[in-house]
Order: C-alpha cells, then sequence, then structure tokens
C-alpha cells in the first residue's frame, strides 16, 4: 500500500501581505502595550468602565454567567483550542506534509510561549471583584484565550484557504473563526476576569503570530525556486 500524498497547495496567501499585515499588528500591539505598561489614565478608566458595567450585568444574571462559563471553559478554551491544531497538525504529517505540519506546530508553540512571556513581563493584575462570578489565575495582559483563539483560528483558516476550500466553506470557516475570536474576548471580560485592553492585547498579537507564520513560510511560492526552462 502507498504512502499518503501531500496535498498540492492550491491557492496561498500573499507573503507581502501578510507581512504588511504581521507588522501593524506588532506596531499595534506595541503602541497598547505601551499604555498599559504606564497606565495611561483614559485607557484605565475605559477598562473600568466596561468592566464594572460587564460585571454588574453577570451579577444580576446568573443564567448567562453559566452560559459564558461554558463557551470560556470548554467551547473556547486554550487547551480545546490547541487540540484543532494538534489534529490539523497529525492530518497533515499523515498526508505527507511534513514541513508545514512542523511549521503549524511550531506557530502554535510560539504563540503560547509568548503569552506567557508577556504576561510574566507585563505581571498586571486581573480585575477584582466583591462578588466575582469566575476566577482566573496568573497577570492579566494580554488575554491567553483570546491569543489562543485567534492564533488558532487564523492558522486553521491558513490551512483551507492554501489548499482551495470551496467558497461555501471557506466562508463558514471565516464565520465561526471571527464569532470564536470575538467570543472568546467578550466572554473573558464578561466573566470579570479581563480588561478589556487584555483582549485586545491579545488579538493583536494572535494576529502578529498568524501573519508572520504565513509570511515566513519556506513554501510560499515566492520562496520556491523557478522551475527550469525547456
Amino acid at each position: 500500500m502507498s504512502s499518503p500524498q501531500a496535498p498540492r497547495p492550491v491557492l496561498s496567501p500573499r507573503p507581502s501581505a501578510a507581512l504588511a499585515a504581521g507588522t501593524a499588528g506588532v506596531a499595534l500591539f506595541t503602541v497598547l502595550l505601551a499604555l498599559v505598561a504606564a497606565e495611561w489614565s483614559p485607557l484605565m478608566t475605559l477598562d473600568r468602565t466596561v468592566a464594572e458595567s460587564l460585571h454588574r450585568h453577570a451579577v444580576a444574571d446568573p443564567g448567562l454567567v453559566r452560559v459564558n462559563r461554558v463557551l470560556t471553559d470548554w467551547f473556547w478554551d486554550p487547551w480545546t483550542m490547541r487540540a484543532l491544531i494538534a489534529a490539523a497538525v497529525i492530518a497533515l504529517w499523515w498526508r505527507g506534509a511534513r514541513l508545514l505540519a512542523l511549521w503549524v506546530a511550531a506557530a502554535s508553540l510560539l504563540g503560547s510561549l509568548l503569552s506567557q512571556g508577556v504576561k510574566a513581563a507585563v505581571d498586571r493584575e486581573r480585575p477584582r471583584w466583591p462578588d466575582p462570578v469566575d476566577s482566573a489565575h496568573f497577570s492579566a495582559f494580554p488575554s491567553g484565550h483570546a491569543m489562543t483563539a485567534v492564533v488558532s483560528c487564523g492558522l486553521l483558516l491558513w490551512l483551507l484557504r492554501l489548499y482551495g476550500a470551496g467558497p461555501a466553506l471557506w466562508a463558514v470557516a471565516v464565520a465561526v473563526a471571527v464569532v470564536s475570536a470575538i467570543g472568546v474576548a467578550v466572554t473573558r471580560v464578561y466573566l470579570g476576569v479581563h480588561w478589556l485592553t487584555d483582549v485586545v492585547g491579545g488579538v493583536l498579537l494572535g494576529v502578529a503570530v498568524v501573519a508572520f507564520t504565513v509570511a515566513a513560510y519556506p513554501g510560499s511560492p515566492s520562496r520556491r525556486a523557478p522551475e527550469p526552462e525547456v
């Protein structure tokens, strides 16, 4: 029985566009990081206003809190997202696309390490409430849930794009990815375990990781050796 063959990419995103997106993501994240570290008053006021408003609503609606906890602890949990990436990596490896499998696995790992490293460096305190509806540990900025969701969904979208997903599948995948990224960000703030800027920072850093992963992939058409002329 012959070994499975790696599928050939049908449509590859342009590395230049991915590089531009990654650069923009890093620039915006750096500005946000500086403002958070400096505790810029207008931004801190916005964080507090949004957090207090959502927390009041959460305390008054235990049913919606339960829904948000199920979503954030099961559907959009970082380990759920990593499991999806692991499944994709295994499928790619089995089909023979081993460079791509390693590339995706490395990007996912890099995202996790980067998130934890920035958290430790910034060491931002999470919101504290006299009547919390949920709890979380370690530092707040950036949100690991938000970043992991963006990195995982972004990498999966890249793989679908790379292998020419049909219009219907692509539309559904994009919708699921957008809902997941926005949804996990909202749940973290609603449950009172993150500030608004934490989840925004996680999204920006996640976008940068995915964009640079795509731009630097050595299998991109612009990096392949030219075909010999006949």
